[in-house]
């Protein structure tokens, strides 16, 4: 995707297991490139699939503790939307979203929109808060759902 941003991932992951004294692997190398890769919300299984069909011997655990080590470091985000699954999505450095996500195909999408945060700034600051951190999940059905009837 982009190879710059990939680089700086990269450099941040193996600062941190440098630190830590953990090694690279061939497994954890491919699990890496695959993670980078996806353009969506990805569950352990999801990913494991896809890396199985780079290296079928990775396993389940493996790509745990490499998704773990992904989001130790700052490259990843753990995300649940309230289906019993956790996903993964490659950070996006200073940069926020939010999220649509449809309840009946578990369809996400990502959307920014810079009214929001300022109404929700606006709202913080009447109630004297300072706001570290949030999440917007708006939960519904998407367009093909709804053509659908369901």
């Amino acid at each position: 995707m982009n190879d710059l941003r990939d680089r700086h991932y990269r450099d941040i992951l193996n600062a941190y297991m440098a630190k830590r004294g953990l090694r690279t692997t061939k497994q954890r190398e491919h699990i890496v490139d695959v993670f980078f890769s996806q353009p969506d919300h990805v569950s352990i299984e999801e990913l494991l699939a896809r890396v199985r069909e780079v290296d079928p011997a990775i396993g389940y655990a493996t790509v745990y503790r490499t998704l773990k080590l992904l989001t130790e470091c700052g490259v990843a985000h753990e995300r649940k939307f309230g289906d019993g699954l956790t996903r993964y999505e490659l950070a996006d450095g200073e940069a926020h979203h939010d999220h649509l996500i449809c309840v009946e195909c578990q369809r996400i999408v990502e959307f920014e929109e810079p009214r929001v945060e300022a109404l929700q700034d606006e709202i913080a600051k009447k109630h004297g808060f300072v706001v570290r951190s949030h999440k917007h999940e708006l939960y519904g059905l998407c367009p093909d759902c709804q053509r659908k009837g369901n």
